[in-house]
């Protein structure tokens, strides 16, 4: 047991190194605003066209790929609509106060670039297997793009952190959470969560991504909708505290928060380092997971993937991170004291808390825990296509069915077990994947930037047609390499 926090420990220690305010952060904060300044604020100016494409029109007809456009936006939020978006909005609040809501906002907004860019990435470098399934992301784009020892490098790094932190963050404390939500709430044994969700998860990955595809398209705006008519509901009801909860927001962003009650205090770096980290944690901009979910869509040109990928941020973190948030602060749940303790509430348990607060009965606290549960699982098979993709670059296409096995078992003993060791290891996993491909986006900038300009100059709206866009590609630079690898 000693050994076990023993491991913990350097784990903290490592992982405080990689989230802290000198590694990780500047990083991706650095990167999303250099992106942003290079592709011209494209998160900002085509964002009402890139949601026209994702959700409405939803695909690209006559495209190569093997689902649709919608489906790999909603594989990308399934992976990422998850624990953070629950538990991780009240442990930002809960450490940095109301204030880290704004950071995580900022981060979303920078993120969308980096999700714009790794997207794009993920489907200009994409290959095709030896079943006929697309291959992209990090672990493409960085050898493809970056054609020396360094990109050579950073690929297979990448590659081995994804497969590593699947497991971790992806798989067992994703289980665990629903395991041990459906027996606090419904008294149902943990080995019997286990075993259900071992054996749904392992049907579902039997059929490859598009199986995942159709799938997610169903689950994830089902429980997004859900869970935020839950949260709107509360904030039509507390609508006379909203203006309070933005003024809080935004002044303690740069004031911090001043210690009331057990509740220590927060300096704005505090607000600035959680916002951040939990932004990063919740919608995963710059850590390269969403390229690969990008890479098997039907779509005519990266740049569209790119767009349609980039809303996946502004989804998971403007609008449903955005209701968590709220509804912790318009009820006060964030700065209530445990009656029992003495202390601030555990962040583990302020979302239902505030959640029971604003609705009648238990309706709260169900919407939490079902909205959990959904979330959690939809992450289990997101982040199970990342590992099977990344462990495919690996050891190839025999390494695929084990793999899909191993991971749904994984499941199972993530719902019986404590995880902290895992939770800290997974936190390690995450920011070590991301540090590769943020150096290759920083690296492959010019070549985002250049394509994208061109496209858009052709077809700002997103309406051209296959033909059209045969048309006015043909030459450019970059064109004939990506449609050869298409065939390939």
């Amino acid at each position: 047991m000693m050994g076990l926090d023993k491991i913990e420990e350097v784990l903290g220690t490592i992982g405080g190194v990689v989230w802290g305010p000198y590694l990780l952060i500047p990083l991706l904060l650095g990167t999303g605003l250099y992106l942003t300044i290079r592709l011209q604020g494209i998160q900002l100016v085509r964002l009402g066209a890139a949601l026209r494409l994702g959700l409405l029109k939803r695909k690209d007809d006559d495209a190569e790929g093997d689902i649709s456009q919608f489906q790999a936006l909603t594989t990308a939020m399934a992976a990422t609509v998850g624990t953070g978006n629950i538990v991780g909005v009240a442990t930002a609040i809960a450490t940095g106060g109301p204030g880290a809501l704004f950071w995580m906002w900022i981060t979303a907004i920078l993120g969308m670039a980096s999700k714009y860019a790794e997207a794009f990435l993920g489907v200009r470098f994409r290959t095709t297997d030896e079943v006929g399934e697309k291959n992209g992301g990090p672990q493409y784009y960085l050898e493809r793009g970056i054609p020396n020892a360094l990109g050579k490098v950073l690929a297979l790094c990448f590659a081995i952190f994804a497969v590593c932190a699947c497991f971790g963050i992806g798989n067992m404390t994703q289980g665990n959470s629903i395991a041990s939500n459906l027996e606090r709430s419904f008294m149902i044994p943990t080995w019997i969560t286990g075993a259900a969700l071992a054996g749904l998860t392992l049907v579902v990955l039997v059929g490859g991504i598009k199986s995942i595809g159709k799938v997610t398209a169903g689950l994830v705006p089902a429980m997004i909708l859900f869970y935020v008519l839950g949260a709107l509901y509360i904030l039509l009801a507390n609508v006379q505290s909203l203006p309070d909860a933005l003024g809080e927001i935004f002044s303690q962003a740069f004031t911090g928060t001043a210690a009331t009650g057990g509740f220590l205090g927060s300096t704005i770096m505090i607000a600035v380092q959680f916002g951040v980290a939990r932004g990063i944690f919740s919608n995963e901009s710059g850590m390269g997971s969403a390229a690969i979910a990008a890479a098997s869509a039907q779509t005519t040109h990266p740049v569209r993937q790119g767009l349609v990928s980039m809303t996946q941020t502004f989804i998971d973190t403007i609008i449903v991170v955005s209701c968590t948030g709220l509804v912790i602060i318009t009820t006060g749940v964030w700065n209530e004291i445990d009656p029992q303790t003495g202390l601030q509430i555990s962040p583990s348990i302020m979302t239902g808390q505030a959640f029971t607060h604003g609705l009648p009965g238990q309706w709260g606290h169900w919407i939490v825990t079902i909205g959990l549960v959904l979330f959690a699982y939809s992450t289990i098979l997101g982040w199970a296509y990342y590992g099977e993709r990344n462990l495919e670059r690996l050891v190839g296409h025999r390494g695929v069915m084990p793999f899909r096995i191993l991971f749904s078992l994984v499941v199972l003993l993530g719902c019986t077990v404590q995880l902290n060791v895992v939770w800290s290891f997974s936190d390690v996993m995450n920011g070590l994947m991301a540090i590769p491909n943020l150096i290759g986006l920083l690296i492959l900038s010019g070549l985002i930037a250049r394509e994208t300009r061109f496209y858009l100059r052709h077809d700002p709206r997103l309406e051209a047609n296959r033909q059209q866009i045969e048309t006015f590609m043909k030459g450019q630079p970059g064109w004939e390499e990506w449609k050869a690898s298409e065939r390939s």
